[in-house]
């Protein structure tokens, strides 16, 4: 079965599949958050390891997205989707009937290597599936509405599932839905790979996999262990090297994990570090928001949790229109004024108060801005990401821009994490340690922290001005108005 042979009904259907599968991975990012509490009362965790449940399936989904891009070419795209599913929902069956804190935090790691195989598999099925052009845009703009919305759809339905049911149905849920994906992948999905000869870059896979582990690994520990410790700075170092060494395989092999070639584009280039920048002051958004409402407005989980169902329905309409404006006036306007709404929305979450905080005021209004821009955002960078990518390199593309998501994501936290937990240690100080005054002080933290988010994306907007190319963006509009496609340059 091949791309060619699906009539309409069938892609569309294919999409609300691999839609499903990708809303499961970024939920899960996000979901176990507020069952912390009762994952670690229930588990007996440390406070120190609690962190855990959440650094073991980011460092195993950052450090194997590329690897798993690249498989999905090679072995079959179809293949490793169900394959990622496999692996997803057994370990989400496993974390759930974890019995202590090393059970559990294996079973996340687990999880993230389901992720790390399953994503790049799902989204490069999707740009071989639809013609690129106005068809693509559609359908990444529903890809776009479940990725950015899943970190806010997590929150509530983690809050959900914990209060009603028990903190292992945030694991459980996954079960069925990705059991029954896989069953459903060979009736519904084409499969596609690489053609021609396939060679495996054994050593090419294995020091790119370690160095990028070791960085996520790096970034997560470095607000505890210290941005100058010697900890945080050998194991950079270690991951740097790694990824030199990588460099140095990749240029040599004759058949390399990761073609340098696919950098030869100039807006796909762009793309990439666009998304780096997105991922950093977008992924802690969520984090602080929900610290704010816990910590500070004085919220319960499920509270918490209702109060982001506005920012996810605006991010998944938003999206919609972004997909369509993309094929009206190109991807790079709309890239950059979407960054420049999550700046805007970003600026106005560091004016957040305390004492006297409301929800509508200090949360609902800036969430709003920022999921506008989040959606405006999101779909134009991955269009741009996978625009004129060869069928054969589909996977690795779609790798490239999922690990520069993931790390932006793990590095964003991490700075601003050390941004907030330092200016809340200053106040604190500063009131000589009143306990009374700690909502204040986390806000101050929470302040300072917004405000360099807002930075990153302001930032994330001059790169994307500068990197993207004009024409590229403006030749993809064309072509899609016109229902057809215009190859771009090398280096465009």
């Amino acid at each position: 079965m091949t791309t060619t042979e699906f009539d309409p009904a069938r892609k569309w259907a294919a999409l609300a599949l691999l839609a499903a599968a990708q809303f499961i991975v970024v939920l899960d990012a996000s979901i176990v958050n507020v069952a912390l509490p009762s994952i670690g009362a229930d588990l007996g965790f440390s406070q120190d390891n609690l962190s855990w449940v959440v650094n073991a399936y980011v460092l195993a989904f950052g450090g194997f997205l590329l690897l798993g891009g690249r498989l999905a070419d090679l072995l079959g795209r179809r293949a490793v989707f169900q394959i990622g599913l496999v692996v997803f929902a057994v370990a989400s069956l496993l974390g759930g009937l974890a019995s202590n804190e090393g059970q559990l935090i294996g079973a996340r790691a687990l999880q993230g290597l389901g992720g790390a195989l399953l994503s790049p598999a799902a989204l490069s099925l999707v740009t071989t599936l639809f013609s690129e052009g106005a068809e693509r845009n559609k359908a990444l703009g529903v890809w776009g509405a479940v990725a950015g919305s899943g970190g806010a759809v997590g929150v509530l339905l983690g809050g959900v599932l914990t209060e009603a049911l028990g903190w292992e149905w945030v694991l459980f849920v996954n079960v069925p839905i990705g059991i029954i994906a896989a069953l459903l992948a060979p009736r519904m999905l084409p499969e596609s790979r690489q053609t021609g000869e396939r060679s495996y870059d054994a050593l090419g896979a294995l020091t790119v996999t370690a160095g990028l582990t070791l960085l996520v690994y790096a970034m997560v520990e470095a607000p505890d262990a210290g941005w100058t410790s010697t900890q945080t700075l050998g194991l950079m170092a270690l991951a740097l090297a790694l990824l030199a060494a990588f460099v140095g395989i990749e240029a040599r092999h004759r058949a390399p994990l990761v073609p340098f070639s696919i950098f030869g584009n100039r807006t796909r280039t762009g793309a990439n570090v666009t998304a780096l920048l997105i991922a950093m002051s977008l992924f802690s958004m969520f984090f602080f928001i929900s610290l704010y409402m816990q910590q500070v407005l004085g919220y319960e989980p499920l509270k918490a949790g209702v109060a982001y169902l506005p920012l996810a329905l605006t991010i998944i309409v938003s999206a919609g229109m972004a997909s369509q404006l993309v094929t009206r006036v190109g991807f790079k306007p709309v890239l950059v004024t979407g960054l420049v709404l999550v700046a805007a929305g970003l600026l106005w979450f560091s004016q957040v108060s305390a004492p006297g905080g409301t929800y509508l005021g200090d949360v609902l209004f800036p969430s709003l801005v920022a999921a506008v821009g989040l959606g405006f955002a999101f779909v134009p960078v991955t269009i741009a990401a996978v625009t004129d990518v060869r069928p054969e390199e589909a996977g690795l593309a779609s790798g490239l821009v999922n690990t520069a998501q993931q790390i932006g994501g793990a590095v964003g936290l991490a700075i601003l994490a050390t941004v907030a937990n330092s200016r809340t240690d200053d106040a604190l100080a500063a009131a000589g340690g009143d306990p009374s005054q700690l909502p204040v002080a986390l806000t101050e933290g929470f302040q300072s922290a917004f405000l360099v988010g807002s930075g990153m994306a302001l930032a994330g907007a001059l790169l994307a001005l500068t990197l993207i190319s004009s024409r590229s963006s403006r030749e993809h509009a064309a072509a899609a108005r016109r229902g057809d496609v215009v190859a771009v340059p090398a280096g465009a």
